[in-house]
């Protein structure tokens, strides 16, 4: 699946130019001091509008993991609710009366307490793997920078 920073760096989506292509520089030379400024504020506001958009796409890829991890760790907390639950239960019911409703109570609970063991682990590794750091963006900027230092080469 293609994502917003999979497109070329330094291109802009106009209505010209829909699809983002790298267009091609005019081989006039500018008129005056004033042009050159104005086309390197244009390529400037470009390439910041890019920057933020490449960012965007990345903590969007990125808040959605938080979220599917997060989602384990509350399956986790539910199944240790009702881990106390069953538990509860247990203890009440072996003040009661039956020895066999308390086996059985005691098994419930410790399936329960399994169930809560592996969402935990699984939750817990996957919110691991969360990088909130946009990555590709750091890398892109640190390339503008390099390029803006030394645009001939």
């Amino acid at each position: 699946m293609a994502t917003a920073y999979d497109r070329p760096p330094h291109t802009t989506r106009t209505r010209d130019n829909p699809d983002g292509a790298a267009a091609p520089h005019p081989d006039h030379a500018p008129g005056s001091l004033g042009e050159l400024v104005g086309e390197i504020a244009q390529d400037l506001s470009a390439l910041v509008r890019e920057e933020i958009t490449l960012a965007k796409a990345e903590l969007k890829e990125e808040a959605g993991k938080a979220g599917k991890a997060g989602g384990l760790l509350a399956g986790a907390g539910y199944a240790a609710h009702l881990l106390v639950l069953f538990g509860s239960l247990t203890v009440m019911f072996a003040l009661g009366e039956a020895v066999d409703l308390v086996w059985a109570a005691l098994i419930v609970a410790a399936l329960w307490g399994a169930a809560a063991a592996v969402l935990y682990a699984r939750g817990r590794t996957r919110l691991r793997d969360v990088n909130l750091k946009p990555e590709h963006t750091v890398q892109t900027l640190k390339e503008d920078a390099a390029w803006a230092r030394h645009p001939t080469s």
